[in-house]
């Protein structure tokens, strides 16, 4: 069995199998070691009774870093929009959101004056120039910008809708408000959930001659005199390279190397802040309440879909639905216990325990291992480690602006360019998102 490669790409999702097929087509001999019995990372998706279930909340942004990549690629994404019809749960109750000018209104939720503020606020978000805000958190831009505190509210939603995160006094105002345009622009659920993208990218490794180990544990990652030399798996076995794209989370990835604390591996660590969420995810016969699709919490941080309103999701027709909680900084460690998403549930689809067929809840789950927030030394990550040279880092986590599954996408390729320019094999290209 070979154990020399050019480049050993640790973790085999979304990221790290972008990396590795686009370094495999330039020419390299690439090795992916994912320590999971499958491929996928949070982009797996699980199937149970005919229902596919992602791994918490999904959705590609057709204006993002992602869909470009992918599309490039030739990864076919599959899907349709979820409902256009948006509906709120304030005070347990589920109320129109005033998202046209006929709900505009007729809805409780606004005084008169709320009305004009929440016409005001839009307009603000299509002028405001993210890049003009520096430092500024979410809530501090909301106080200054936003006077009802319903609209307040509304925005919050928004933003813990388009970011995956509940965090309004640490997220920096610019990145939020960006991310909330680009959500705007359109979205996508994918039919046969994220694992379609998943086994598509495991093809194209394949195809251009990665090799791809599952159960491959990376208990070290050595280094001597500022430069990869290989790597030590849990089994004793060892692999040598002169390249590594780590695509595991800050915590993780300092483990892996010795001395990281005297490098910027120490300060990534340090500073990350991930958004965490619980999630209860249901298959059912069908639905108490068809007409409420997609409910934003305002008064607390859940965010509902029927997911089977557009896409496939289901192999009989039955309907998958999915509810979150964005945790806060005091939740995080604990996560939401099921009893208290099924109360949530029980508001917006009444009756549901009776239609179970199958169902996921994820207690605890990492959204995004580190988000754009206010105590970030540096705005921008990577792609490499500049101490110890031939180590890169791809991942959620590693963005230079970018959010999500698009910061995993850029990052990929950031990394990837990266090491084609170095010259490790013959006549290396650098990879051009289109």
């Amino acid at each position: 069995m070979n154990n020399h490669f050019d480049t050993a790409v640790i973790g085999g999702g979304l990221a790290g199998l972008i990396a590795a097929t686009k370094l495999a087509q330039a020419g390299q001999k690439v090795v992916v070691l994912e320590k999971a019995g499958r491929l996928g990372g949070r982009a797996m998706t699980n199937k149970k009774n005919g229902a596919f279930f992602n791994l918490g909340g999904h959705a590609i942004y057709l204006a993002g870093e992602a869909y470009a990549v992918l599309q490039e690629m030739g990864i076919a994404m599959e899907g349709a929009p979820p409902s256009a019809k948006v509906h709120a749960l304030w005070n347990s109750e589920v109320e129109l959101m005033p998202a046209t000018p006929l709900t505009m209104m007729t809805t409780k939720l606004l005084s008169w004056s709320g009305k004009i503020g929440l016409v005001r606020l839009f307009a603000k978000l299509n002028s405001a120039n993210p890049d003009a805000l520096g430092r500024m958190s979410l809530r501090a831009w909301a106080e200054a910008e936003i006077e009802d505190p319903m609209v307040r509210h509304m925005l919050y939603a928004l933003c813990r809708t388009a970011t995956y995160a509940h965090d309004p006094d640490c997220q920096l105002a610019g990145s939020v408000l960006r991310q909330v345009k680009r959500s705007l622009k359109g979205v996508r659920y994918l039919h046969g959930g994220w694992q379609t993208i998943v086994d598509q990218l495991e093809q194209h490794a394949r195809a251009a001659g990665a090799v791809i180990r599952s159960g491959g544990d990376v208990k070290a990652i050595v280094h001597h005199e500022g430069a990869v030399q290989k790597l030590l798996l849990a089994d004793g076995a060892e692999i040598g390279v002169s390249h590594v794209v780590s695509t595991a989370p800050p915590s993780e990835l300092a483990k892996l190397v010795q001395g990281a604390e005297h490098t910027t591996l120490h300060r990534w660590k340090e500073e990350a802040r991930p958004s965490i969420a619980s999630c209860l995810d249901l298959n059912l016969r069908k639905l108490p309440a068809p007409g409420s699709n997609v409910v934003l919490g305002l008064d607390q941080p859940y965010f509902f879909s029927h997911h089977t309103l557009n896409a496939k999701l289901t192999e009989d027709g039955t309907y998958l639905v999915h509810l979150v909680r964005y945790l806060s900084e005091s939740e995080r460690a604990q996560g939401i216990e099921e009893s208290s998403l099924a109360q949530v549930m029980s508001i917006l689809q009444p009756g549901w325990e009776k239609e179970v067929i199958a169902k996921q809840y994820l207690p605890r789950i990492a959204v995004v291992h580190d988000t754009l927030h206010t105590g970030r030394s540096e705005l921008h990550t990577g792609p490499g480690v500049p101490e110890i040279r031939g180590l890169y880092v791809a991942g959620d986590w590693v963005t230079h602006g970018e959010m999500l599954a698009d910061a995993s996408a850029a990052s990929a390729v950031r990394a990837v360019n990266a090491i084609l320019q170095t010259g490790v094999s013959q006549r290396p290209r650098v990879v051009h998102v289109s």
